[in-house]
């Protein structure tokens, strides 16, 4: 009898438990939707490369990182997204639901660019920073190429002051 006791005693709560995973999950569905929208709400900065001016989303959170550009269908030619990271780091990027070919400017935090890397759209190349960095600045593929930016300039803003 006690055993039965239990069994009824334990059977109630796995209803909500299962109602609580379904609903879990009918979120978790709802947010992958709304993942597959572009971000274009983030804080901006405003960035120099000498006398190139570059209108930055910064993208600070976890999840703002992870989504990046993914799924934007074009982008302004002075326009790019700055992801900082807490510390530096070997930072590594792919382009998987990224439609846009880009280039990663890997940034150390005086803002001198460590190395750029050409991403191609719908990859999952994996593109890293050749030492630790906190930024990494994404623009459209030939952006720096076009101003003759390399590794070894020094970007210019807000982030970079310290």
């Amino acid at each position: 009898m006690p055993a039965q006791a239990g069994i009824l005693l334990f059977r109630p709560t796995i209803a909500p438990m299962k109602n609580a995973l379904v609903l879990a999950a009918a979120l978790l569905a709802g947010a992958g939707v709304a993942a597959q929208e572009p971000q274009t709400d983030l804080p901006r900065v405003r960035l120099s490369a000498g006398m190139h001016q570059i209108d930055a989303q910064v993208a600070h959170t976890p999840d703002q990182r992870a989504t990046g550009l993914m799924y934007r269908k074009q982008m302004p030619q002075n326009e790019g997204m700055l992801f900082a990271f807490e510390e530096p780091g070997v930072q590594c990027f792919w382009m998987k639901n990224t439609l846009l070919p880009l280039t990663a400017a890997f940034v150390a935090d005086d803002g001198e660019i460590v190395n750029l890397a050409d991403m191609k759209p719908q990859t999952t190349d994996g593109h890293c920073s050749k030492r630790p960095v906190r930024y990494v600045l994404e623009m459209n593929q030939g952006w720096f190429a076009k101003r003759n930016i390399k590794a070894g300039f020094r970007l210019a803003g807000e982030p970079f002051r310290r």
